[in-house]
């Protein structure tokens, strides 16, 4: 009587037995590296030409794009790269300068910056009287009108004169806030784009080549 009492009792503890395939232990599943992920991510955007979807993606710490960064047809020259860190004048003047570093200034929550200075550049290119009304009226809801969530940082001087311009608006409205809003950049988000990924990223692709591969 011990003797089947003692033998219920294991069969209660061990259970059913199992089959082969239920003792193996759990398969991890397969670890996708950075590199993989890298090359995902490069195959989806082949021949890209938005510079600001690449600096969206250079932005991301754990997937380094930069040998993969492409501008289309029309790459920057190695020495057009890096012209924008002898001055912010010269940046500002390279189309696809400016192109990069509005990317930059989008990681940065500021890219209302640089969309404030091109609509003022638009402004003062506009010779008809009612496309000046309207793009002005248009910039001061987007980037002046403090309910608008893309407002600009503007002091209470400039903030006056635009109110009192905006009574008769002209091609040059805007002057005294987009030379604001430019040293703004200039002082505050170009010392960082000069040692950010996205710039370092474009000097190395215009680096020399190993002499090994010579």
């Amino acid at each position: 009587m011990r003797l089947r009492n003692s033998t219920q009792d294991q069969r209660r503890q061990t259970g059913p037995p199992r089959c082969p395939a239920m003792m193996q232990p759990p398969q991890d599943p397969p670890v996708e590296t950075p590199a993989a992920y890298a090359g995902a991510a490069a195959a989806a955007v082949p021949g890209t030409k938005n510079v600001s979807e690449l600096g969206r993606l250079l932005g991301k710490a754990s997937c380094n794009l930069s040998p993969a960064v492409k501008f289309g047809d029309t790459p920057p020259s190695p020495e057009e790269v890096q012209s924008w860190a002898q001055s912010f004048d010269k940046l500002m003047h390279s189309p696809t300068g400016r192109s990069v570093f509005r990317a930059f200034l989008r990681t940065e929550y500021s890219e209302e910056n640089m969309l404030f200075w091109l609509a003022c550049e638009e402004l003062k290119a506009e010779a008809n009287q009612h496309v000046v009304d309207e793009k002005a009226r248009l910039i001061y809801e987007d980037y002046v009108s403090i309910l608008s969530p893309k407002e600009v940082s503007l002091d209470s001087r400039v903030r006056e004169g635009i109110n009192r311009k905006m009574q008769e608006p002209s091609p040059h409205t805007f002057d005294d806030a987009q030379l604001q809003i430019y040293t703004l950049m200039h002082r505050d988000s170009y010392p960082r784009f000069l040692t950010s990924p996205t710039y370092r990223s474009l000097l190395l692709q215009g680096a020399p080549q190993s002499s090994s591969e010579a």
